[in-house]
């Protein structure tokens, strides 16, 4: 039992209210006031990819759903509960079809509420209070009667603060591994876009079946430079949370990790390791490189391994990220797009030399295998960080006379 008070949501926010509920897609325009939606609501931060604009005009008109630093925003749909916080300095922002909470400044901090709403407790209260059959909605009564652990507001701040130091060092993790992501990539399209490789001066360019190369580079189908691995067909109703290793579903390529075990034990080509290049081969063609740790490769999900001494892994993977593009663009199914063996026959790699290979080696696998180190520690801190968010909301460890700097922070 919680030592802290239970108090409504409603009952310590200015208010609980949803954003823009509605057909937006008509009212798009290319640039605008960002239209913040359930897909860039993450846990404790927002996501700005695939940012959906409207005009001055409609978001003055949406005046309910408009903004402001220190809101939280709550995914209705999909992922009821996920919450994030509206950062401040980011500038106009608008809502579809989010829960949105004002909490007031003098009872509630909103980093606190966040981390309530997306703990272990938050998600098993929200999806007991869920509605709908076929597809199940977070309301806003729901979100303003929802009671939830309220310890004092400084007590809320210590716990805010503490738990943000995880998230500080997951976010600069994650900075770092954006540019050393640009860095890879203005490498690779140096010298295998505009060849200007090291020793590239006075070098020919002749025709191949991809345009102009330089005269001793190679044009080779993607399974003469790589190990092409396709999944095990493992038993559905085998599969757990526990029992067993981690298998790899298509979902659990853009997360990194997989949540899903099996105690079925197919032969060593099926294991996945640390820097395996992974494609999904249904719906989305999503890419990844694995970071996770041994798990097993399932059906539909295809690994890559490099197996030429020209190339490199992050070269193998900046190679198949315009082609796995390019299909996933053009494949089209009745219900569902597959990627098959047959598409990926139809690729070609541009192959350098060997000595120019072992040179872009030399720069590029330092780079990869930080990345990989980078993503394994972010991912120990999200342990550490959900380890500790329960009891400090819970009260086991009370933070109440911990002496803590307390920087003035979004209320």
């Amino acid at each position: 039992m919680s030592p802290w008070p239970l108090q409504r949501i409603g009952d310590i926010s200015r208010y609980v209210t949803v954003g823009y509920v509605g057909t937006q897609s008509n009212l798009f325009v290319d640039s605008g006031i960002p239209l913040l939606r359930g897909q860039n609501v993450r846990p404790y931060v927002l996501d700005l990819t695939n940012l959906k604009y409207i005009s001055s005009e409609i978001h003055a008109k949406w005046r309910k759903s408009a903004l402001k630093p220190g809101d939280v925003v709550i995914v209705r749909v999909g992922y009821p509960g996920t919450a994030c916080v509206i950062p401040e300095g980011i500038g106009e922002l608008n809502a579809a079809s989010l829960v949105i909470v004002r909490p007031d400044p003098d009872l509630a901090n909103s980093q606190y509420l966040a981390y309530v709403l997306n703990s272990g407790f938050g998600k098993e209260r929200i999806a007991s209070l869920l509605v709908g059959s076929a597809q199940q909605v977070l309301n806003t009564g729901t979100v303003a009667a929802m009671e939830i652990p309220c310890p004092s507001l400084p007590v809320q701040i210590k716990i805010a603060i503490l738990l943000s130091f995880y998230d500080d060092l997951i976010a600069n993790n994650n900075r770092r591994i954006k540019l050393l992501e640009e860095i890879a990539q203005r490498l690779y399209r140096e010298w295998f876009v505009d060849f200007r490789y090291p020793g590239h001066e006075g070098a020919l360019l002749v025709d191949s079946e991809l345009g102009p190369i330089p005269q001793e580079w190679v044009v080779r189908n993607l399974f003469d430079v790589a190990d092409v691995t396709f999944g095990f067909p493992f038993k559905s109703q085998l599969f757990n949370e526990t029992v067993g290793m981690p298998l790899i579903r298509i979902r659990d390529i853009p997360t990194g990790e997989s949540a899903t075990f099996t105690p079925e034990e197919p032969d060593a080509r099926y294991r996945i390791h640390d820097g395996d290049i992974l494609v999904g081969m249904d719906g989305d063609f999503h890419m990844g490189r694995w970071s996770a740790g041994e798990a097993w490769l399932n059906q539909r999900v295809v690994r890559f391994r490099i197996i030429s001494d020209a190339f490199c892994r992050y070269a193998l993977f900046l190679a198949l990220e315009k082609p796995i593009s390019d299909w996933n663009q053009a494949i089209v199914g009745t219900t569902v797009a597959h990627l098959g063996k047959r598409h990926l026959e139809l690729i070609k790699v541009l192959t350098p030399t060997a000595a120019v290979g072992q040179t872009l080696s030399a720069l590029l696998d330092p780079i990869f295998d930080l990345e990989i180190n980078l993503r394994k520690v972010t991912r120990q801190l999200r342990v550490a960080r959900d380890l500790l968010l329960p009891r400090l909301i819970s009260g086991e460890i009370d933070v109440t006379d911990l002496e803590i700097a307390m920087p003035e922070m979004a209320a």
